[in-house]
């Protein structure tokens, strides 16, 4: 529940990558002793890979966000369902048995609906370090008598295929080499820990990264890198209803396609070490945006920014083109009185409008944060459903937007209500 209005000032740590931890504990499995990741987020996302870990095997520890995984007794058990379902990223399971034992069972994965997103590039690559790949009663299998380093080029540029090619191929046999690589900070900060672990990685953070083979890898210690995701939501809604906000743990250059279309806007931003302020200065321009593969806009990013838009002068236009149907969000904002339409799979957003609290339904992870948004900017109290796609990816939202002025809360549904939601 969001009573809309309030203005936002204060200062608000960012956690944790998800988009790296959801990779990192996978990658876990590769070492034989010990692996501590520092800084993870309190996220549902983390709790369900950690409970996954310990399915095979793994002994796990939590101190406050702090994590250490214990491989040494981890199997080869199949992973057919349950859990896998709960998130896409359960898919670097794949790559990381593979490297490990050479075979692994996994069912296909969950998470957001965002339209069709196969995994055949991983499987691809899969196949081209010598493992068979079938797809059985709705779980691939991955068998291979030995994993053998290939030249290996990704048709579309993906970050789960570049993440889970490089998870199986550092205890491949010889050199990989994959070509037309994505280069996200996330794939860097698991580079830098397959690296810490013994892992010999070059490359990384260019289109094409080349891995040496290693026989085996150890433990180490890992502090993982800020979220830049959440960082551009909680910039996107200082934007949209802050005074002065200051972000806390943040890496700017890994939002500096946000930042650029924020200033574009007429927003204030200043930067300092790991901190930035977010300080609007009068009424917000409209501009246009194109997501495309990092350094570009962050499809992740395209949900909450097309809320703030409701509130700039004149009209922008938004086209997604990584996930062209990621427009789950426009209905509910237009139930909340915004004005938007999609023509040629882009969305254009006319305003300033003033919007109206309504209830409204949380589809994915983005989309909540869309809604959130538009909650904190909307007349009158918005209701949000489906709160479990939130969850996923923000740790103690509620908490942080509160501490930020904000008039946030949770209330339980009752039966009925609950009825009522999985009907719709």
């Amino acid at each position: 529940m969001i009573e809309g209005g309030h203005e936002l000032s204060g200062q608000v740590r960012i956690s944790g990558a998800k988009n790296s931890a959801v990779a990192l504990l996978p990658a876990s499995i590769l070492a034989d002793s010990q692996v501590t990741i520092e800084g993870l987020p309190n996220i549902s996302d983390v709790e369900t890979l950690s409970d996954l870990l310990e399915e095979i095997g793994g002994t796990v520890e939590w101190n406050d966000r702090t994590i250490t995984v214990n491989p040494e007794k981890m199997v080869d058990m199949p992973l057919p369902n349950g859990k896998v379902k709960k998130l896409r990223a359960s898919y670097y399971f794949m790559g990381a048995m593979l490297g490990k034992f050479k075979k692994a069972v996994i069912g296909l994965p969950g998470g957001c609906y965002l339209g069709p997103r196969p995994i055949d590039q991983h499987i691809k690559g899969f196949e081209a370090l010598g493992a068979e790949v079938t797809n059985e009663q709705g779980a691939i299998y991955l068998r291979a008598k030995e994993l053998r380093g290939a030249r290996i080029y990704l048709d579309v540029v993906s970050v789960g295929a570049t993440i889970n090619i490089m998870l199986a191929a550092v205890r491949a046999k010889g050199k990989t080499i994959i070509e037309n690589a994505a280069k996200e900070p996330e794939i860097i900060d698991v580079a830098t820990l397959l690296t810490n672990m013994g892992a010999k990685i070059k490359g990384v953070g260019t289109d094409v990264i080349r891995i040496e083979g290693v026989e085996s890898l150890h433990g180490c210690r890992h502090t993982i890198i800020p979220d830049r995701i959440e960082a551009g939501t909680y910039a996107i809604a200082a934007a949209a209803m802050g005074k002065e906000v200051v972000l806390d743990n943040v890496i700017t250059r890994h939002i500096e396609s946000l930042l650029a279309k924020l200033r574009e806007m007429g927003v204030r931003l200043e930067e300092k070490d790991d901190q930035l302020l977010i300080a609007p200065r009068g009424p917000l321009k409209s501009v246009d945006i194109k997501t495309l593969v990092y350094p570009g806009f962050p499809t992740d990013l395209q949900q909450p920014f097309t809320s703030l838009l409701t509130k700039a002068d004149s009209t922008g236009v938004i086209t997604d083109t990584i996930y062209s149907a990621r427009l789950k969000h426009i209905d509910e904002l237009r139930r909340m009185n915004a004005m938007i339409k999609v023509e040629g799979g882009s969305i254009i957003v006319s305003g300033p409008v003033k919007l109206q609290g309504a209830k409204v339904k949380a589809s994915d992870l983005r989309a909540g944060a869309a809604l959130i948004v538009a909650g904190l900017m909307a007349e009158g109290v918005t209701e949000i459903t489906g709160l479990e796609h939130i969850d996923r990816g923000y740790e103690n939202i509620i908490e942080k937007l509160t501490n930020l002025g904000a008039n946030v809360w949770r209330e339980e549904m009752t039966p009925n209500e609950i009825k009522q939601f999985q009907n719709s």
